[in-house]
């Protein structure tokens, strides 16, 4: 349970001692999640039971997780919390949610350093590397530029430039996605390379689907943002919102680099 210091909403009224549910919900469906996905990997395999066990049990999983980070950050994030110590808290929370984050893809990384000690190269071993992916990766790379500077256009009380640019990192997102279902989408049928393709597949489509969870997740927060912007919200003093979604991108388009390096150019190493 998450508990926030007392402090003043933007309109002015006292916030009392508050309490949420929703981080132990997205707790318990990352969870359900991260088994349903081992398990459906394990049945694949083994045939021990059905897969559609392992599957709905990922189903749920997800539902709740998403569940549990839309009610947190429509709660948390997304209410008023202004200047000084509240906001020093959010930004603070934000760092320490990224630094689980950090454990989370360390973990990932570990298996495929680990896949690697074997030999190397693996006979179904695609062609990563392509101009699609270069694509992705210049447009991921511009969508922290257009959301540092929609950033400091609201903290120089510009609210043009702050509306604009942050719309465009939305639309950047978005495309980044869409690019990423397009790869998968020839990887599969193009080259036959699926999750089940070895333990390269797995590591690849984990990893990979991690990063892609991560930057859906950064689309709908700075979807968030934007309808409210819209709606003449934030300025110079209440960035909050802004700041601790910007802190979440910027780390999501760092690992992005490090999967094109290590993942996508190193396999071919």
């Amino acid at each position: 349970m998450v508990e926030t210091a007392t402090g003043t909403d933007h309109g002015g009224h006292e916030e009392g001692e508050h309490r949420s549910r929703w981080p132990f919900v997205a707790a318990m469906g990352a969870g359900a999640l991260y088994a349903g996905v081992a398990l459906y990997v394990l049945t694949a395999r083994t045939g021990v039971a059905p897969r559609a066990i392992g599957a709905g049990m990922a189903v749920l999983g997800f539902v709740g997780l998403c569940v549990g980070l839309a009610g947190w950050v429509v709660e948390a994030f997304f209410g008023h919390p202004g200047p000084g110590d509240r906001g020093a808290i959010y930004r603070l929370a934000t760092i320490l949610f990224l630094g689980t984050d950090v454990a989370t893809f360390g973990a990932g990384f570990v298996y495929y350093f680990f896949v690697r000690l074997s030999a190397w190269p693996p006979s179904e071993l695609p062609h990563l590397l392509g101009s699609l992916v270069l694509l992705n990766t210049a447009i991921l790379v511009a969508s922290s530029f257009t959301l540092h500077f929609a950033h400091e256009g609201l903290e120089h009380g510009n609210r043009r430039r702050f509306v604009g640019l942050l719309g465009v990192t939305v639309a950047l997102g978005v495309i980044f996605l869409v690019g990423q279902a397009v790869e998968y989408y020839e990887l599969l049928v193009a080259e036959g390379f699926s999750l089940q393709t070895g333990v390269l597949g797995s590591a690849f489509y984990g990893l990979t689907g991690l990063h892609g969870f991560h930057v859906f997740l950064g689309v709908v927060l700075l979807g968030l943002a934007f309808g409210r912007a819209l709606r003449g919200d934030y300025d110079a003093e209440w960035d909050t919102s802004i700041a601790t979604t910007s802190l979440y991108w910027h780390f999501v388009d760092g690992v992005w680099l490090f999967l094109v390096v290590v993942l996508y150019a190193g396999a071919t190493l």
